[in-house]
C-alpha cells in the first residue's frame, strides 16, 4: 500500500492506494498533478529517509510528501 501525504495549514491528511489497483493509482495521479499544480512540493523518502524532490508521479514509490511552498515576507 503506498501513502499520499499532504501537508497544509490544517494539519496532515494520508491518502493510501493499492499500485495494483488501476483506478486508486489513476485517482493518484490526479491528486499528484493537482497539488503540484497549486504549487506543492512533492518529494519521496529514499530507503535511508531522505527526501528526494520530484517533479513527475512515481508509481513505485512507498512515499509521497506534499507539502506547500514557503511564502516570505
Amino acid at each position: 500500500m503506498a501513502t499520499q501525504i499532504v501537508m497544509d495549514r490544517t494539519g496532515d491528511s494520508k491518502h493510501f492506494f493499492d499500485r495494483t489497483d488501476l483506478v486508486g493509482l489513476a485517482k493518484a495521479e490526479r491528486r499528484f498533478g493537482k497539488l503540484t499544480g497549486q504549487g506543492f512540493t512533492a518529494a519521496t523518502r529514499t530507503p535511508s529517509g531522505d527526501l528526494n524532490l520530484v517533479r513527475t508521479f512515481d508509481p513505485t514509490a512507498d512515499e509521497t510528501l506534499f507539502y506547500p511552498r514557503l511564502v516570505g515576507g
